[in-house]
């Protein structure tokens, strides 16, 4: 599936979030769709929790 797709997807669930469920739904969905493209790119390979978290140690 092409970026433009995935896009246009998730552009058409947010809007619908927000038409029928107003503000908050669409911020909930907008929020577990970033969960689960984070949990995606995890699992895909693309991405690690040590992006995620700084090293203490400045050397």
């Amino acid at each position: 599936m092409s970026a433009a797709t995935v896009g246009l997807l998730a552009g058409m669930a947010l809007g619908f979030a927000a038409y029928f469920g107003g503000f908050w739904a669409f911020l909930l969905v907008a929020f577990l769709g970033l969960v689960g493209l984070i949990i995606g790119l995890m699992i895909q390979g693309d991405l690690e929790m040590s992006d995620f978290t700084r090293s203490r140690d400045r050397q």
